[in-house]
């Protein structure tokens, strides 16, 4: 995936013609109305999502966008297709960044939830960007237990994605997740067994975080609006130290993602991590 360009005046056209800036979360992400996951998300019997190089995006550079659709986060996803995702396309590819392919997850607690992991494919053009992103289920549940399944991010990520940055040129593509709770601290066999279709091995979150970071610099943006969340926030600096980012106005996503996309890019490392970058000049909070 990933064949095609990101255009803003054509994303600009479709966002009026859609009606993004005034139509409801459920008349963009339809599939609310019929709630359940789109077919072409449900990521049961997927071996692999891959991001390729191709004659438009000789240098891929892979970038998976987990985003939390439980209850308190919903609004997110509407802000992205609104505005935020144009904002973030578009200050890539200004900076220099033109080969970035984005990869959109759902993701939502596998205790409680009935699509607690939902993927889209790599993409680098609007319209694909859009597609997925819209076709995203916002079921708003979660639960009243410890946290949220924002280790099947990293689950998916180390074990069913495919990238030519890392296999051709050993670069580690970038691993978002975006949310409010704590992570689970595990994944059964059995609940990887009925959201993949096939499972034998029960994982802890840090031995998947260990996993994806091989391929991929791990972040966690946590969205500090309740104080449950900024409890959360305490747990995830434990893990990710200085890669757990926190925001308090979740307009800032957008910017925040992209200065790290680019800062990556400014590192000039391979298999390198950028967690020695400062992040002075982002307005977090």
């Amino acid at each position: 995936m990933g064949g095609t360009r990101y255009n803003l005046s054509d994303r600009s056209l479709r966002a009026k013609t859609s009606g993004y800036s005034s139509k409801s979360v459920d008349d963009i992400f339809t599939q609310n109305k019929e709630r359940k996951a789109h077919a072409s998300m449900n990521p049961n019997g997927v071996t692999f999502r891959e991001a390729r190089d191709s004659e438009v995006h000789p240098n891929s550079f892979p970038v998976i966008l987990g985003l939390d659709v439980t209850g308190s986060m919903g609004h997110i996803p509407h802000e992205l297709v609104k505005e935020g995702l144009p904002k973030l396309m578009g200050g890539i590819i200004e900076e220099g960044m033109p080969d970035a392919a984005l990869l959109f997850m759902g993701i939502g607690d596998h205790e409680c939830d009935g699509y607690p992991l939902q993927v889209g494919q790599f993409e680098s053009g609007d319209k694909e960007l859009d597609m997925w992103l819209t076709r995203t289920y916002i079921e708003s549940g979660g639960g009243g237990n410890a946290g949220e399944s924002y280790l099947l991010a990293w689950y998916f990520a180390a074990f069913h994605t495919k990238t030519d940055a890392f296999e051709k040129r050993g670069q580690k593509g970038l691993l978002f997740t975006v949310g409010d709770e704590p992570n689970l601290k595990t994944l059964p066999a059995s609940a990887i067994k009925e959201i993949m279709g096939a499972g034998e091995h029960t994982y802890t979150d840090l031995e998947l975080l260990n996993e994806a970071k091989k391929r991929y610099e791990v972040y966690h943006i946590s969205v500090l609006h309740s104080s449950r969340a900024e409890s959360a926030e305490i747990g995830w600096k434990q893990i990710l130290g200085d890669n757990c980012i926190s925001v308090r106005d979740y307009k800032t996503i957008p910017d925040v993602i992209k200065a790290i996309v680019l800062k990556h890019k400014g590192s000039g490392s391979s298999t390198g991590s950028v967690n020695d970058t400062s992040f002075d000049d982002i307005t977090m909070l």
